[in-house]
């Protein structure tokens, strides 16, 4: 059985790290690559609302059983996924990641394996298509 990816040591320095980056700022450099994740402090039926509300409006496909993102198969590993494809599917403004509280901007790229989360210009091109 797959371990929960909140309870792996890059998994906890990721989002300490996050949490860093997240305070108070408006603004990050535009040239930075930046990648929205799920807080860890955030419910369970607030990271189902915002998967069902972002996958009604863009292709979760791949945190669906065969995608390549599936697996860790956890709530906050597939919000962080769809939040992510949002953000970045909308420029990358922070109050794109903010989802009531329920999302943290961070500077670390949460890709693993197979499993790419975008960094910028791909996916806002992609959308138009």
């Amino acid at each position: 059985m797959a371990k929960p990816i909140g309870s792996t040591p890059i998994f906890s320095f990721f989002v300490m790290f996050s949490l860093l980056y997240s305070g108070n700022s408006q603004m990050i450099p535009n040239e930075r690559k930046t990648w929205c994740i799920a807080n860890p402090l955030a419910s369970n039926s607030a990271l189902a609302a915002n998967i069902g509300y972002i996958c009604s409006q863009l292709d979760c496909g791949s945190i669906n059983p065969k995608g390549p993102c599936f697996e860790p198969n956890s709530r906050m590993h597939h919000a962080s996924f769809a939040m992510n494809l949002y953000y970045q599917a909308n420029g990358r403004h922070l109050a794109d990641c903010n989802f009531i509280n329920s999302g943290l901007v961070s500077l670390i790229d949460p890709s693993y394996g197979n499993c790419s989360f975008h960094s910028g210009m791909l996916l806002i091109i992609s959308r138009h298509f």
